[in-house]
């Protein structure tokens, strides 16, 4: 298994790109999954730094595995707007050697899109798909909560809807579980357009709610009841054994405090659940503690 961590997971700390590259190689991590506003700077304020840390990454097996970024469906009017975003981060996608790019579909619960807004939402996914394609990218789609991808069933519809290869999935469990989904089934029907995952967990159900967006993007939002892989309500070992054999990347999504110290329990968790051998932690630089 491929595993990735996140840049989101750092949006709140004055945190370099090359001590990112540092911190994955020795913790094991194979690739960075880098959050489109990180990598829109990088690119741009960083440029030459950041193709310094890109040698370094390349150099020691480590790539960057997507851009995640929020491209809007919703609207006709804004839709051109979209479509400049989406070539911006295709340039973007293709500086940094990446060759997906995630999105969500629409911002709104898919039992309230009706069917006539549906089809639209679908039209400027399969738009969006063919810049993709002609950049050699795939576009996925997260599964979450308040889009057209929020359970099982409308993901399924939606891939049909859209009926183009650039289109792919980026499973996310936990919010499958949040719809009442089992995880893998879920995963079983949705594998052939299955091309990443995100991974993180939650204490209990009813703390859902500290990943809505005001709670994830606020400085001073509330992290109540987020909890290392290992240590939450959806039991995560059999999602590992059933995805490890896949040869995708999984990225690991910490939206809590201490960063660095979370992520470094979850992919020694998740090590040793592929029996893997662990790093000597003595051979380690010590974790920072932010």
């Amino acid at each position: 298994m491929k595993y990735a961590l996140c840049t989101i997971s750092f949006r709140h700390g004055l945190v370099s790109f090359g001590s990112l590259v540092e911190f994955a190689t020795q913790q094991g991590f194979n690739g960075i999954e880098l959050w489109g506003a990180h990598a829109s700077y990088l690119a741009g304020e960083e440029q030459e730094r950041t193709k310094e840390q890109l040698r370094i990454m390349h150099s020691r097996g480590l790539r960057i595995t997507m851009i995640s970024d929020y491209l809007d469906i919703a609207s006709e009017e804004r839709f051109p707007a979209t479509v400049e975003r989406l070539r911006g981060l295709a340039a973007l996608a293709r500086w940094f050697g990446a060759d997906r790019i995630r999105t969500f579909a629409g911002a709104s619960p898919s039992m309230n899109v009706k069917a006539a807004e549906r089809k639209q939402y679908a039209q400027r996914l399969r738009k969006l798909c063919e810049i993709c394609s002609d950049n050699g990218l795939k576009l996925l789609v997260e599964t979450h909560p308040d889009t057209l991808a929020d359970q099982l069933d409308s993901v399924r519809l939606l891939v049909d809807e859209v009926g183009h290869e650039s289109l792919g999935i980026n499973l996310d469990f936990l919010h499958l579980w949040e719809a009442g989904d089992d995880p893998l089934v879920s995963y079983q029907q949705l594998k052939p357009w299955v091309q990443h995952f995100h991974l993180k967990n939650v204490s209990s159900a009813d703390r859902l709610g500290v990943f809505q967006p005001n709670q994830v993007y606020s400085a001073s939002g509330d992290r109540d009841g987020i909890v290392t892989l290992g240590e939450g309500a959806l039991e995560y070992r059999p999602i590992i054994e059933a995805i490890e054999q896949s040869g995708l990347y999984a990225s690991l999504e910490w939206f809590g405090p201490q960063p660095y110290r979370a992520l470094s329990q979850d992919i020694a968790w998740l090590r040793g659940i592929a029996g893997e051998e662990k790093h000597n932690a003595s051979s380690k630089a010590p974790i920072p503690a932010c």
